[in-house]
């Protein structure tokens, strides 16, 4: 690669780092700031807390994070185990109508989830779920996108470790637990981080089937800053979402090493 083309790659790759680092300083600097400096852009501006505490105490944000924790671990602990027991059966068995089968998980891939908000209302609401951290979890327990990956890697597994394990008098679910899920670990570490994030953002679907605030997430109760009596407070309301998203940016930053090498080890483009 030329010294023009680094550069060009460089300056475009600068460019959108702008594009998304420049929403999230307004939002850091109208949060630490009164609501006055919204707009003046200057170094002797005061600091202020203020606003985070205005947005802890105007809505029960301790409730919000326990909902939320208690919902992502529990969507990403069945999907492991159902994307995992699913991911073993096409990948190791040869079973009447398994490529159609399998053909089907791919097919639901190009399902968007809104598009089922309806149907899935109608079920949560006929099984008597509405305004339950259930009626959040149940459509998502199972993922298409999570039994492809695990299956690739599962596929790339020599047999040969299979016969030996059977030697040894492993069945086959001892042979899944012993062998294949820690040659796996890679892409369950990838795939974890991607539900964890996807569940911890959404929105819409939580907003539908809840209604009191023993059941919200932390992303449905951001919208009680939407309005207030004086207007819209963009200082607390950027307060409240840096709030919100600090766990998976810390995260990120904690563990965005491991994050790059299980996406690389498992084969995600």
């Amino acid at each position: 690669m030329s010294r023009f083309d680094r550069t060009l790659w460089i300056t475009g790759a600068a460019l959108l780092a702008l594009l998304w680092v420049a929403p999230f300083l307004y939002a850091v600097w109208t949060a630490i700031h009164p609501s006055a400096y919204e707009a003046h852009f200057t170094l002797t501006a005061p600091l202020t807390w203020q606003n985070f505490v205005k947005a802890w105490n105007a809505a029960p944000f301790a409730r919000y994070f326990l909902n939320t924790f208690v919902l992502v671990t529990g969507i990403t602990a069945a999907q492991f185990v159902l994307c995992t027991l699913a991911a073993y059966g096409f990948a190791r068995f040869a079973f009447p109508g398994r490529d159609i089968l399998f053909a089907l998980v791919l097919l639901q891939l190009l399902v968007m989830p809104d598009i089922l908000i309806v149907e899935n209302y109608q079920t949560i609401r006929a099984f008597h779920l509405v305004d339950t951290l259930a009626a959040i979890a149940l459509p998502y327990v199972a993922s298409g996108f999570g039994i492809f990956l695990i299956r690739q890697t599962f596929m790339t597994v020599p047999r040969e470790l299979d016969d030996a394990a059977r030697i040894e008098g492993a069945g086959p679910l001892k042979i899944l637990w012993r062998v294949y899920v820690p040659l796996a670990k890679p892409t369950y570490l990838a795939y974890g981080l991607v539900s964890v994030s996807y569940h911890w953002n959404n929105f819409l679907w939580p907003l539908i089937v809840t209604n009191s605030v023993t059941t919200r997430p932390v992303t449905v109760g951001l919208s009680v800053f939407a309005t207030t009596d004086s207007g819209v407070e963009w200082s607390v309301i950027n307060a409240a979402t840096l709030m919100t998203s600090a766990p998976l940016l810390v995260a990120f930053l904690l563990f965005q090493r491991q994050f790059v090498q299980s996406f690389m080890r498992a084969g995600i483009k």
